[in-house]
């Protein structure tokens, strides 16, 4: 994966960003697209975009060989088949292409010969289409709104809501209005007449909302709304699935020099959206009864902004992903409801946000749309037709604009300003970069006197910012009232790096499950550990070296699955040489080891400092990057392991004060957060122990996101464990 500069910037608030580039949709430097069923994206009569306007393809010497190279630049890896006659129905606008004559092997359409753009003596009954093998191309990315769009797609922009009523414009985000339509540059009137629910449900999954209630025009009417005649759409006809208006039947309004008015006896079309929970005002009921009330059995993972990530559903009391097979956008957007938000904007294939572990629980998904759960479209279980992890589908969803990128009020008046460093943390980095749309936040800083900054903005007004890590925006972040920078601001305002990936660690369950055991090591043989504070404190009263300490002992596995390397914060010049063990600390605290009473309450804890991240077990055909000899660079590289043997000092629990009960066995990775990740609530690991004075039992291991709080180990598994004596 290409490398990517991040973006650093000096924070200031009125907060404004714009997103990152997107990249590119198809393989070639022709847009093609495929019309046809909304549940098989990989067939339908093939368009072609050239100068701007849709056409289509004539059948004419048409065959396997060109509909090979149509595929795989649609991003799928070979044609099954193509089809002559217009099977997908007539299309509209001009005829394109005409004898179309590829070899099989070009990366694009539009390196084949043909007849030359426009030159056809076509009509649209020879319209070709194709059928393509429905796994994706690797170098595939993602399928988007844009590429999905209509005969209007071209000019039909953006939709918005106008809030009429004195309510609704003081609610935000704004859930009801009227439609207009941004159309060449500007914004147009839609007229009611044959408005329907179905409409309405397409207008607010765009505006990032997951479902719609009835309006009562009557009311609207008397808002004097018939008096308007400048309406552009005339009737607008959707099913209700399309992610996009443009998608819908759309009439324009009379040419000029027409009698009938634009609208006849109607008014401003006008819509009432529900907001999901994420995005309700505090304490609000919803408008209707929703499919929130019960914990979803879908999320989203590893997505820099709130409404993306990868796919991942709750099956067999085990979370695991979706494969990319068939994933559309019609399937996407059934996730995006369900979550609370609006339709998807673009469905992601290839791991495009990473990889996950464990089961793929679903392939082939083929949703209509309609449905209220993932779980209602039929599928094929993940492991029917060889998917791989690499094959992780993912979705962005539209979510409502909160506002929250254009402006930070103070005392009512908008205006700039610089953020307190005080507290500032990654976790305050982390909503930052979130809401100014630029991706993960891989730094903090607490000085920023090397960057000049905007004179106008030099005024603190914001100070004791303290986030969760899940706010949208500084703002819903907890903050000092008054403000209050007890080192008057300066050099010491906060600042933020951004990327648009980051390292995503997570731990291998199953060996810390199976290699805990108990050991009485000799005092003797604890000099070094004890001067590293990796024993109780008991230990210090002890008659040195005589004596033992107890020692939980279990090998750990940390798995990079992110998108870019695991690295410390900090250089090489700034690690720190221990004597004793003649190792470097590049992070000095990296995990933490905890036994806990089934309330939560410590009775034993250790540590291990990062003494060494390296690469230790890479997959066949990927090099290892990272290790610790020679004072080598340290790192664990995407897709890579890191080990730490069970043999290697602090690498236990010391529970030599601990008496016989049961108890949670906890170890969390990177638990200060000091390097960004993509998804910390995978970082944290527990499992069921029972100790009986004289051995020990580890079962039910998981990390925190893997299963329900319910999952149960099975005699089978239990029986394997009994083997840990001393």
């Amino acid at each position: 994966m290409a490398w990517s500069p991040p973006a650093t910037l000096f924070l200031f608030l009125l907060l404004l960003g714009q997103p990152p580039p997107s990249r590119p949709q198809s393989l070639g430097t022709t847009k093609l697209r495929l019309v046809g069923p909304e549940s098989k994206p990989e067939e339908g009569r093939l368009e072609v975009l050239h100068q701007g306007q849709w056409g289509t393809v004539c059948d004419d010497n048409f065959a396997i060989q060109e509909a090979t190279v149509a595929c795989r630049q649609l991003g799928f890896e070979a044609a099954l088949t193509w089809a002559h006659s217009a099977k997908y129905g007539q299309g509209e606008g001009p005829i394109w292409l005409d004898n179309v004559r590829c070899v099989g092997t070009e990366s694009s359409l539009d390196q084949c010969g043909s007849n030359g753009w426009g030159v056809s003596d076509c009509s649209h009954s020879e319209d070709v289409g194709v059928i393509c093998h429905p796994r994706r191309h690797r170098g595939y990315l993602s399928e988007t709104v844009s590429n999905a769009l209509g005969p209007q797609g071209r000019r039909l922009e953006e939709v918005r809501l106008k809030p009429i009523l004195a309510s609704a414009k003081q609610h935000s985000p704004v859930t009801e209005g009227a439609v207009e339509v941004k159309y060449e540059g500007h914004w147009r009137q839609v007229c009611d007449q044959g408005w329907t629910m179905n409409n309405s449900r397409v207008v607010c999954g765009m505006l990032g909302f997951p479902s719609e209630v009835p309006v009562d025009s009557h009311y609207y009417r008397l808002k004097s709304l018939t008096n308007k005649n400048s309406f552009w759409i005339h009737q607008v006809t959707c099913l209700g699935t399309e992610p996009h208006m443009a998608n819908c039947q759309v009439q324009v309004a009379p040419a000029r020099g027409k009698l009938r008015p634009a609208c006849p006896g109607g008014m401003h079309a006008v819509v009432s959206c529900v907001a999901g929970p994420h995005f309700r005002p505090p304490k609000t009921k919803p408008q209707r009864k929703g499919s929130w009330a019960e914990e979803p059995r879908v999320r989203l993972r590893s997505g820099a902004q709130v409404g993306e990530g990868r796919v991942e559903v709750l099956m067999n009391r085990q979370w695991g992903t979706v494969c990319d097979h068939r994933w559309n956008l019609i399937s996407a957007s059934v996730v995006c409801r369900q979550l609370g938000f609006g339709s998807a904007r673009e469905a992601l294939f290839g791991a495009r946000l990473g990889q996950g572990l464990g089961p793929i629980h679903l392939s082939e998904v083929r949703c209509r749309g309609y449905e209220r759960t993932l779980s209602d479209c039929p599928a094929l279980e993940g492991s029917q037709n060889g998917c791989q992890h690499e094959n992780d589908a993912a979705v962005r969803c539209n979510v409502p604009n909160m506002g929250f990128q254009n402006q930070v009020e103070v005392n009512g008046v908008p205006r700039w300003g610089s953020v307190c460093s005080e507290n500032w943390g990654l976790t305050e980095a982390m909503v930052a970069c979130r809401q100014l749309g630029l991706g993960f936040a891989i730094h903090a800083y607490k000085e920023t006197w090397f960057w000049s900054g905007t004179p106008r903005a030099q005024e603190v007004v914001m100070s004791g910012v303290r986030c969760s890590g899940t706010e949208l925006a500084l703002q819903q972040c907890q903050r000092h009232g008054p403000v209050h920078c007890s080192h008057g601001g300066g050099r010491f305002l906060a600042g933020v790096s951004c990327m648009d990936s980051a390292p995503d660690l997570v731990m291998n369950a199953q060996l810390v499950q199976e290699t805990a055991y108990l050991e009485d090591r000799p005092l003797s043989q604890l000099y070094c550990a004890h001067e590293e504070n990796c024993l109780s404190k008991s230990a210090d009263h002890m008659d040195w070296p005589y004596g033992y300490r107890r020692l939980l002992r279990f090998s750990t596995q940390i798995y990079n699955l992110g998108r870019t390397d695991f690295r410390p914060k900090t250089g090489r010049d700034s690690w720190v040489w221990h004597q004793c063990h003649r190792h470097y600390h590049s992070i000095e605290v990296f995990t933490h080891y905890d036994l806990l009473t089934l309330n939560g309450s410590k009775v034993a804890e250790g540590h291990k400092a990062s003494f060494c991240l390296e690469d230790t077990n890479c997959p066949t055909g990927l090099q290892r990057r990272y290790a610790c000899a020679n004072f080598g660079e340290q790192g664990v590289t995407v897709g890579c392991w890191d080990t730490y043997r069970h043999d290697i000092d602090c690498q236990w629990v010391d529970i030599t004060d601990v008496g016989p009960g049961n108890y949670i066995f906890q170890v969390i990775v990177n638990p200060h957060y000091e390097v960004a990740e993509s998804d910390f609530s995978n970082n944290m690991l527990q499992c069921r122990c029972k100790y009986d004075g004289h051995r020990v039992w580890l079962h039910n291991c998981h990390t925190g996101n893997s299963y329900p709080a319910n999952a149960e180990l099975s005699l089978e598994q239990e029986q394997r464990l009994r083997n840990n004596l001393i």
